[in-house]
């Protein structure tokens, strides 16, 4: 096999990010979007007034998905302009030459990114609520199931399998709403030309009121509310920080509770899944790996990468634009799109399969039932006469040098503490009774959640990953 015979593959978009995604980014369709921006200009460059005839227009209509991408790559090398190459390519196989009239190259490919940026945006935000739907499932399933609560991983009060749900639902819910805003507002470049005055397009249609009625139209047919008005060459990128950012937003909370899953797992709480076949090592047979969780924790430092670069071009442009970001921006757009898709797509797969072990919850809840209830063994001390600091003292002492089954009772051997064993046993009787408001919190996300996926999300179709 020669050298030649190799193709590069994208690993994100092969293995990670599902077709849909692929669809927005990928060469080809990328190239068909540029070249239905070149017709859409066309015909309202036409009802301007350029000399544009309709079987112009049908001319290159009919060629639309004709995409060669070794044709235009051998064009590319000869002229070092991707753009020219692609212009070249299209007018051949339409027979005229008509389009890109007082365009630049940037007048095309900033308002494809950001219709590519918009339609990758509003798929995050349909996997978003997707991600929701399968989580309030969760939230409702384990709404009583009691755990052991954990503050800097060490066990600190009951609370609910469901309220760790809750919990991710809760910052996710937040972090959509924040990407509402940002798709709602996300604007279209506008066709600026090469330092942003747009005199060529004035030039060619006739009146700075004519070139307004244009880009307005423009926007009207790619769905978009807002266009820029005054830009260089180039369109801010800090967009491009604010969209990175907002990516990274949407993964926080499936990367935190993948971590969650993964020290539940570490001690035999919960599983991601395992499906039948899988294998957790090839040379312990007994494993059962957290490897989706661990993919979306590397998938997270991917994301944060991402970001960090787009914050590298962010205020780094030159007098009216350069394109020194060129090279930065063709890897993480697109892959910011691809590594977001699979990480939700992942995530939803283990909400999908998760388990959890439920005698090895209650045994660790049993086991450590009485340190959980030491801020009620505490509220109870001062409500039969003691110092609220000495209580506070006398129980530190023992809860941090008795295991479990001593702890009640070194305590009531300590002079003057003025509870029974019989009293502290009663504490511990229902985990409920520690487990404060975390019910309530819990349907009240649930209820958010089917609020904002009604209507929207009725099930979820996941494909296979690898």
């Amino acid at each position: 096999m020669s050298n030649q015979d190799f193709v590069i593959a994208n690993v994100l978009a092969d293995r990670y990010a599902t077709k849909e995604m692929v669809v927005i980014f990928n060469p080809i369709s990328k190239i068909i979007a540029e070249r239905t921006f070149w017709i859409t200009i066309l015909k309202l460059q036409k009802k301007a007034g350029l000399p544009i005839t309709d079987s112009d227009i049908a001319a290159y209509e009919k060629v639309i998905d004709k995409v060669d991408l070794a044709a235009i790559k051998k064009r590319e090398i000869a002229v070092r302009h991707d753009v020219k190459a692609r212009i070249e390519e299209f007018n051949k196989l339409a027979g005229v030459e008509k389009i890109h009239i007082g365009m630049t190259s940037r007048d095309l490919t900033e308002n494809i990114e950001l219709i590519q940026i918009r339609d990758g945006l509003n798929l995050v935000k349909k996997r978003t609520l997707e991600t929701l739907f399968l989580l309030e499932k969760s939230i409702t399933k384990y709404e009583k199931t009691y755990i052991a609560g954990r503050s800097h991983n060490v066990p600190a009060q009951v609370t609910t399998l469901g309220k760790r749900f809750a919990s991710c639902a809760q910052e996710l819910i937040y972090s959509l709403s924040s990407l509402d805003e940002l798709i709602s507002r996300l604007p279209l470049r506008g066709l600026k030309g090469p330092t942003g005055t747009a005199a060529d397009q004035i030039s060619a249609l006739g009146s700075t009121k004519d070139l307004a009625k244009l880009e307005s139209q423009i926007a009207e047919s790619f769905g978009f509310e807002n266009t820029l008005t005054s830009v260089g060459q180039i369109y801010p990128r800090s967009i491009d920080f604010e969209v990175v950012s907002k990516l990274l937003q949407i993964a926080s909370a499936p990367s935190s509770f993948a971590t969650t899953i993964r020290l539940m797992a570490g001690s035999k709480l919960a599983s991601e899944g395992f499906k039948a076949g899988q294998v957790g090592s090839s040379a312990m047979p007994h494993k059962m790996n957290s490897r989706s969780s661990e993919r979306i924790n590397g998938m997270m430092v991917l994301l944060r990468g991402y970001t960090t670069m787009a914050a590298d071009l962010a205020g780094d442009q030159w007098n009216e634009g350069d394109v020194s970001c060129s090279v930065v921006r063709r890897v993480v757009i697109a892959d910011s799109f691809f590594v977001i898709d699979g990480l939700l797509h992942t995530f939803m797969t283990i909400l999908n399969e998760f388990g959890i072990f439920e005698d090895e919850i209650n045994k660790e809840l049993k086991e450590q039932l009485p340190f959980l209830a030491t801020t009620q063994i505490l509220m109870a001390c001062v409500k039969a006469g003691m110092g609220r600091e000495a209580a506070h003292e006398v129980i530190k002492k023992h809860a941090t040098t008795k295991s479990a089954d001593q702890f009640f009772t070194s305590l009531v051997n300590e002079k003057d503490f003025p509870l029974s064993l019989v009293q502290l046993n009663d504490l511990i009787k229902n985990p409920a009774d520690f487990a404060g408001d975390a019910i309530s919190q819990s349907n009240e996300i649930a209820h958010q959640i089917k609020k904002l996926t009604k209507g929207e999300i009725t099930k979820v179709d996941l494909e296979d990953l690898i």
